[in-house]
C-alpha cells in the first residue's frame, strides 16, 4: 500500500493509519530528513526480524537506530548523560544526526544481546515525528539501501513502492527523499566522535 502524506502538514487520519499498521506488527517505509527508512514498532520482535531479513543482517548484529519524537523519552532507552552532552543534543535535534549513546536495560532484548549502545535519531521531518508521537514509543529504523552501484539510497517513493510492496506493509510517499545519510556521532565516551560523515555538520552545535 502506498499513501501520500505531505510533510508540511501531515494528515492526522493518514498518520493514524500508519500507526495502526505499526501496532499490528507491520513494517513501513517512511521519509526522514535524510534518506527513506524502514521502520517498525521497537516493541514488536517479529517486525524487527522482518527488517533484519530485508536488510539481510542478523538483528543482534544490526546497527538499527531508534527514531524518537523529541528528547523526552531518551532517558528510558539510554543511560544518564552529562549536561554538556545533553545540551549539544538539544541544539542539534531535530536534525540529520544519529547519536550513539550507552543503552539502558529497556532496549529490546533482541537488539541488545551483545550491544551496550543504541543509536538515537530525532529527524527534522514532521511525518516521521508525528508517527512516533502518535505511536507513543520510538520506532526502530534502518536506512533503505539500494543495490544500485551509482545511487546508494532510493529517493523516489513510487519506485521504492514498486520494489518493496511485497516485502513491507506500507510505503509513505512524503516526496522525494535525500541520498545523503545522517551523520553518525559516537557519544559513549563522553566525547563527540564523528564515525560517519553525513548530512549534518556537528561543528555548528559544539
Amino acid at each position: 500500500m502506498l499513501i501520500k502524506i505531505y510533510p508540511e502538514n501531515p494528515n492526522a487520519k493518514a498518520i493514524e493509519q500508519v500507526v495502526q499498521v505499526l501496532r499490528r506488527g507491520g513494517v513501513i517505509i517512511y521519509p526522514t530528513d535524510t534518506v527513506y527508512g524502514l521502520g517498525c514498532d521497537i516493541k514488536n520482535q517479529k517486525a524487527i526480524e522482518t527488517i533484519a531479513r530485508i536488510r539481510q543482517i542478523k538483528p543482534d548484529k544490526a546497527n538499527f537506530s531508534f527514531v524518537c519524537h523529541d528528547l523526552s523519552n531518551l532517558s528510558e532507552y539510554t543511560k544518564p548523560m552529562d549536561n554538556a552532552t545533553y545540551r549539544v543534543l538539544k541544539k542539534a535535534l531535530p536534525g540529520p544526526f544519529t547519536f550513539i549513546l550507552n543503552a539502558s536495560g529497556s532496549v529490546p532484548k533482541l537488539l541488545s544481546s551483545n550491544k551496550k549502545t543504541v543509536g538515537i535519531r530525532v529527524p527534522d521531518n514532521n511525518i516521521a515525528r508525528e508517527i512516533v508521537r502518535e505511536l507513543g514509543n520510538p520506532i526502530l529504523s534502518a536506512s533503505l539501501k539500494d543495490d544500485d552501484d551509482i545511487m546508494e539510497y532510493s529517493t523516489d517513493p513510487e519506485l521504492i513502492h514498486e520494489k518493496y510492496e511485497n516485502l513491507v506493509d506500507l510505503v509513505i510517499d512524503g516526496g522525494y527523499g535525500g541520498n545523503i545519510a545522517s551523520t553518525v556521532v559516537d557519544v559513549t565516551s563522553g566525547e563527540f566522535e564523528v564515525i560517519r560523515e553525513g548530512k549534518g555538520d556537528l561543528e555548528m552545535y559544539l
